[in-house]
C-alpha cells in the first residue's frame, strides 16, 4: 500500500515504516511541522519517500495515517473522504481527566487507534470507532553493560514540561549518582550533577544509554515512553513511576515500579551500590520488551488493520 503520514513522532514512526508498504512523508523547504521529511537521527528504510507538500494531491494514496487534529482538514481538502483515514492517538488526555473528549469523538469517517490500553480507557471518543495497537520497537543493537556509575533518562522538553516529565524529581536521583538526560529540548537543564545531551542520533544514544547503571522513567503523565521500552530491550534494569501504562509495561521483577519517591530513590541507590543486583532484572526486562513490544507483532497488527480498513473502503 501507499501510506501517507506526517513525520511527527520519530520513535513510533521508525517502527511503523519498517513494514512492507511505501510510506509517503510530506516535506517543505523549511522542514517545518507540516513537512519535516525523512528522519535525520533515526534509521529509516528506502521505502520512506519524501513528497513535497504541494504535490500530495497527485499521489496515489491507499490510506492516511493522521496524528494531529489539524491534519484532518488538509486531508479532506486534498482527497475528500475517498481515502481511508486512521487517527493514531499517541498521548494521554489533557484537561478534565477522566472526562476528556477526544478531538475525533463522534465521527463516522475515521478510526482512532490508541497506542496503549490506558489511553483507550481514559479518552472519551464517543461514537467514533476505536481500537488499540500497542507499541513496537526496532530492536536496539546496543546491549546493557551498566559499567558507568550513572543513571540515565531519555525524555523530550523536560524544561518546558516540568512536572509532567518528572524534571523536579531528577535532583533526588542525582544526589545518589550523576544523571545523564538525553532527548530534544534538554540543553536548558541546569541542575546539579545532571548532564544534558541534546538530540543525538538514536544509535549513538542507545550505545551511551546502555553503559549507565539503570534507566529512570520519571514521567508522571505520559502515554508510554518508547525510550523506556528500548532501554528494557537493551537489558537495562529500570526504576519507574507506577503511573499510566508503565504499570502494565514494567513487571516488578524488571526493576523497581512504585509511586513513593523515597522507595524509588532507595532502589536506585541499591542498584548503584550492588551492580550485580541489576542482572536478574536486566534479563527479565529484555524478555518482556522482546515479547510484548516486538517489531513483528507490531507490524502484523498494523497490516491486519490496514487490510480491513482499505478493503472495507473499497
Amino acid at each position: 500500500m501507499n501510506l501517507l503520514l506526517w513525520h511527527v513522532h520519530g520513535s513510533w514512526t521508525t517502527a511503523f515504516v519498517h513494514g512492507k508498504h511505501r510510506y509517503l512523508v510530506p516535506v517543505t523547504p523549511d522542514r517545518g511541522p507540516w513537512g519535516l521529511g525523512r528522519a535525520r537521527t533515526y534509521a529509516w528504510p528506502d521505502t520512506v519517500v519524501e513528497v513535497p507538500l504541494h504535490q500530495l494531491v497527485s499521489e496515489d494514496v491507499d490510506a492516511v495515517i493522521l496524528q494531529r487534529p489539524s491534519e484532518v482538514d488538509l486531508v479532506d481538502a486534498l482527497f475528500g473522504r475517498r481515502v481511508p483515514r486512521i487517527y493514531v492517538e499517541h498521548n494521554t488526555p489533557k484537561g478534565d481527566v477522566p472526562d476528556s473528549r477526544h478531538p475525533m469523538a463522534d465521527r463516522d469517517d475515521l478510526l482512532v487507534v490508541h497506542v496503549t490500553h490506558f489511553n483507550d480507557l481514559f479518552w472519551d471518543t464517543g461514537g467514533t470507532r476505536s481500537t488499540v495497537i500497542e507499541h513496537g520497537i526496532v530492536p536496539p543493537t546496543a546491549a546493557y553493560t551498566g559499567e558507568l556509575d550513572r543513571f540515565v533518562v531519555v525524555t523530550n522538553e523536560p524544561v518546558r514540561r516540568g512536572r509532567v516529565t518528572g524534571t523536579d524529581l531528577m535532583p533526588r536521583f542525582a544526589a545518589v549518582a550523576p544523571l545523564d538526560v538525553y532527548g530534544m529540548g534538554v540543553a536548558g537543564l541546569a541542575l546539579p550533577d545532571v548532564t544534558p545531551h541534546e538530540d543525538i542520533p538514536q544509535a549513538r544514544m542507545h550505545a551511551d544509554v546502555a553503559r549507565r547503571r539503570a534507566y529512570l522513567h520519571l514521567c508522571r503523565w505520559t502515554s508510554l515512553g518508547l525510550s523506556l521500552i528500548e532501554s528494557m530491550a537493551m537489558g537495562m534494569p529500570v526504576v519507574a513511576l507506577a503511573t499510566t501504562e508503565a504499570v502494565a509495561a514494567v513487571p516488578p521483577d524488571a526493576g523497581a515500579l512504585t509511586t513513593p519517591g523515597d522507595t524509588l530513590v532507595g532502589a536506585a541507590d541499591w542498584l548503584m551500590d550492588e551492580p550485580q543486583a541489576g542482572r536478574p532484572p536486566s534479563v527479565r526486562a529484555r524478555e518482556v520488551a522482546g515479547t510484548r513490544y516486538g517489531l513483528d507483532r507490531f507490524l502484523a497488527d498494523w497490516d491486519r488493520l490496514l487490510e480491513e480498513e482499505v478493503c472495507a473502503s473499497r
